[in-house]
């Protein structure tokens, strides 16, 4: 591993999602000395376009740090994900990379990891997919975000879909058109054999995309948008119970899309909802610090 003395070692924590990767590196002493945004970085839906995310993103990283090609030198959690499924998590964990050593764990745990340091709590990510994890009692545990579309309820690819589930209804005299479902509609060019044959290759992110045209159409009053980030709301608050009911007595909403589904979340979710301490980037660089003090009681010192 050539981890020596720790003279020179960093710490990279990276996250990983369906939208995008985020990397951050920082020293020993956990001084920040690099963030980069790249793309997609979900392992589940494509190794080779993770891994290339998240390096690039880490030489963005080592460049601002004037530490360009010193990949070496890094111990680093990959929170990337899709990491929860065995064979796509083995896959990960045997490509060659160019760390001086390297974990791999879902961008949920990381989260949670950030948002409740060194205290019992929960998160739910609500973004491309959506998840829950929580901490409890020296116990971890998730609700949902088994990937989309059998899973991640809530999220932003859900509510794309269920948006053109509508406008097929709408089109076949089905439901009510609405200003929100016209709109989507003329994306396609009015054509809904357009919508079947983007729907063939379309993946989590292409649906998600359709999320802020709901959320502005719902702020407008439209009653199918509005509709669906209540039903979505919904969806995020099955999970907030099923986290409460285990233990993670206070929750913290994260991902891009938790600013528009809050104010539809029940009362009684609400009330546990406390702003977290970190974000997946913070967890991940704990969580990497953690790695190199494990190391450090099996090999030589590393000076941290």
């Amino acid at each position: 591993m050539g981890l020596g003395t720790g003279n020179g070692l960093l710490l990279l924590g990276v996250d990983g999602g369906g939208t995008r990767c985020r990397a951050r590196l920082a020293d020993l002493t956990g001084e920040v000395l690099g963030e980069a945004v790249t793309g997609p970085a979900n392992i589940g839906l494509g190794l080779q376009e993770s891994l290339t995310s998240l390096l690039r993103a880490t030489g963005d990283c080592l460049k601002q740090a004037d530490l360009d090609g010193h990949e070496d030198k890094i111990i680093a959690c990959l929170a990337l994900a899709g990491a929860c499924e065995p064979s796509t998590l083995f896959r990960a964990q045997s490509s060659p990379l160019p760390f001086c050593h390297a974990i791999f764990t879902s961008d949920a745990r990381a989260a949670c990891f950030g948002a409740h340091p060194d205290r019992d709590g929960g998160i739910i990510v609500v973004g491309t997919g959506s998840v829950g994890w929580g901490i409890a009692g020296g116990r971890e545990f998730r609700a949902g975000g088994w990937g989309f579309p059998l899973s991640d309820e809530g999220s932003g690819a859900w509510l794309g879909s269920e948006v053109l589930r509508h406008v097929l209804r709408a089109h076949d005299g089905l439901g009510p058109w609405t200003t929100l479902l016209r709109s989507t509609f003329d994306e396609f060019e009015a054509d809904a054999h357009a919508i079947v044959r983007w729907m063939r290759h379309a993946g989590p992110r292409d649906y998600a995309s359709l999320a802020p045209r709901i959320v502005a159409h719902s702020e407008r009053g439209d009653a199918v948008g509005r509709k669906l980030l209540k039903a979505a709301a919904g969806h995020i608050d099955v999970m907030a119970a099923r986290l409460l009911e285990l233990g993670a007595v206070r929750l913290s909403l994260m991902g891009g899309l938790k600013d528009k589904i809050e104010p539809h979340l029940s009362a009684g979710t609400r009330a546990h909802l406390v702003p977290p301490a970190g974000d997946a980037l913070a967890g991940a660089l704990e969580l990497a610090r953690a790695e190199a003090h494990r190391l450090r009681s099996q090999m030589a010192p590393i000076d941290v």
